[in-house]
């Protein structure tokens, strides 16, 4: 009787283990499940600042300052008469616009292996070679400004069917050295590239509209293209912060485009 009895008693209290412990065990998996779901919301959110090469090397390491010197092909593209453009229709109307500009360039630099670093008003800055080797960095760049072209006529049609006005840009390539890495502070950071190669190509974008082309690019970028693209050069002009003239070459085409 009283092993029967001490036989019951011991098999509740294994029952009650293992109860706690399934309970423990299912609110351990739903903690882990919280966690990973937290850690794909901040990975994604990252992701809208870096590129995900330098935010998995992030979480490897767990040191944001990532700083190293790199070759870099930098496109600076700007809406032309953005201010008249504002002045013709609604605000709300105005960001549509704009934002579907955004999408359809970022779209088109991202399929030609660069990273959109920043959006600046109506201006975009983009990368070439900033996060890893690409040989081919500036033929990239020159093809995604091709595109951006191509894609800008095709959005152009697309507003003149809504009745909206057309928008026009000026796109500047320069290759030098910067330094990428992570930039900010606590509150706002992203992946960036700093250094006079930014500078450069946001002041021969502003040539565009001295000569008259949408696309212009400089000699270093120039020596590295392939020599199917069509070229013109331009005389050299003055750039702000820069000691010599530059000469700059408008981009017309591409083996014959």
């Amino acid at each position: 009787m009283l092993i029967a009895i001490g036989a019951a008693v011991l098999a509740l209290l294994l029952a009650a283990l293992w109860l706690r412990e399934r309970t423990r065990a299912k609110q351990l998996r739903a903690r882990l499940a919280d966690a990973q779901l937290h850690l794909q919301r901040l990975e994604r959110s990252f992701a809208r600042f870096a590129p995900p090469q330098i935010v998995d090397r992030i979480i490897a390491t767990g040191d944001a300052a990532i700083g190293e010197k790199k070759e870099v092909t930098a496109l600076f593209a700007d809406l032309a008469g953005f201010t008249q453009l504002s002045e013709r229709v609604e605000p709300g109307t105005l960001v549509g616009i704009v934002n579907g500009y955004f999408e359809r360039m970022n779209r088109v630099v991202a399929e030609h292996r660069g990273y959109v670093a920043a959006l600046l008003g109506d201006g975009l800055l983009a990368f070439f070679g900033a996060f890893e080797a690409n040989p081919w960095q500036s033929d990239d760049a020159a093809h995604a400004a091709l595109a951006i072209r191509a894609e800008l006529a095709d959005y152009n049609r697309e507003l003149a069917a809504r009745g909206l006005p057309e928008i026009t840009l000026g796109v500047g390539l320069h290759r030098g050295v910067g330094v990428a890495g992570v930039v900010g502070s606590k509150e706002l950071s992203t992946f960036s590239v700093v250094g006079s190669t930014v500078n450069v190509a946001a002041r021969v974008q502003g040539l565009t509209r001295v000569h008259g082309f949408d696309i212009l690019l400089t000699r270093p970028v120039r020596d590295a293209l392939d020599p199917r693209f069509t070229l013109r050069e331009l005389p050299a002009e003055e750039l702000r912060g820069v000691a010599a003239k530059v000469t700059t070459f408008a981009l017309e085409g591409f083996g014959g485009d």
